[in-house]
């Protein structure tokens, strides 16, 4: 059998389009967001939240938690609302505090699922956790169901709250003199990027997932100039590295989340050589 034949036999099965389904809306919104993350300089909060992400995994799966989509939810934007509110105003601000909130969930996480944990093959739940796995071939019509809501109210809120969101990534100080509520779309912003990290998590693992957000959105501006079309690339380039990855990991067997995070590395890598190529033809 053919890759062709081999690769039409595997799209009949309804757990494959399903796995392809939540891997595009999971790219789709994870780039829409990277953008503003990335111009923000925040890109750094989607790693530390994946991290608080597998800490409440960690307690959900000891607490035998079938839909533990209900207990990373909202744990994970309670650490992204505390993060903002407390960012700023604390003796201990931005990096540093998401370094410390993400390296003690990633540590309270693996030691409750070891102290506590009643599977024998510890080690490999954590490694498919923190790096992804197979088992985003196995989604429950629930996990695709919640993954679809969640995507859905990211895509919309980002869409309804363009202009703003437009405003606040590229002078908050100035859109904060004209009378916007600053700290609100901040807000929002970190939300919604919890929620991607949650519907995340089965597709690359939580180590992973940050590259979903930040390699579209560093890979458009390679060759965009303009806000609004650096996120329309990024979208596109996240949902195609997203497809592509899958598929080659259906064919080859290997890692879901490393495969797909493999293909937007060589993307960004193919867009800054376009870059070059552009700026020698100017030169």
């Amino acid at each position: 059998m053919n890759p062709i034949e081999q690769l039409v036999t595997y799209l009949s099965y309804p757990f494959v389009v399903n796995a392809l389904l939540v891997g595009v809306l999971v790219a789709l919104c994870a780039s829409l967001l990277g953008t503003t993350l990335v111009m923000k300089r925040l890109s750094f909060i989607g790693d530390g939240l994946s991290h608080v992400a597998f800490g409440a995994y960690a307690v959900a799966a000891v607490a035998g938690i079938t839909h533990d989509m209900l207990i990373i939810a909202p744990m994970t934007v309670i650490a992204a609302v505390l993060l903002l509110k407390r960012g700023q105003s604390a003796k201990v601000k931005g990096d540093a505090a998401i370094t410390m909130m993400a390296v003690t969930a990633l540590a309270a996480g693996y030691l409750i699922m070891n102290v506590f944990g009643t599977r024998s093959n510890v080690s490999g739940d954590v490694c498919s956790t923190l790096f992804g796995s197979t088992s985003v071939l196995t989604l429950t019509p629930f996990d695709v169901a919640v993954c679809a809501v969640m995507s859905v109210i990211v895509v919309s809120c980002f869409v309804l709250l363009y202009n703003r969101v437009f405003a606040v990534t590229f002078d908050e100080a100035f859109a904060q003199a004209s009378g916007l509520p600053v700290g609100r779309y901040n807000l929002a912003i970190a939300v919604m990027i919890a929620l991607v990290i949650v519907v995340g998590m089965n597709l690359v693992g939580a180590l992973l997932l940050s590259a979903l957000v930040v390699f579209p959105a560093l890979a458009a501006m390679r060759v965009c100039r303009t806000f609004r079309n650096v996120t329309i690339v990024a979208a596109c380039i996240g949902v195609a590295c997203a497809l592509v990855g899958m598929l080659a990991s259906i064919l080859a067997g290997t890692p879901v989340g490393s495969t797909i995070v493999m293909c937007d590395a060589l993307a960004f890598g193919l867009f800054c050589l376009i870059e070059r190529a552009r700026e020698g033809r100017g030169a």
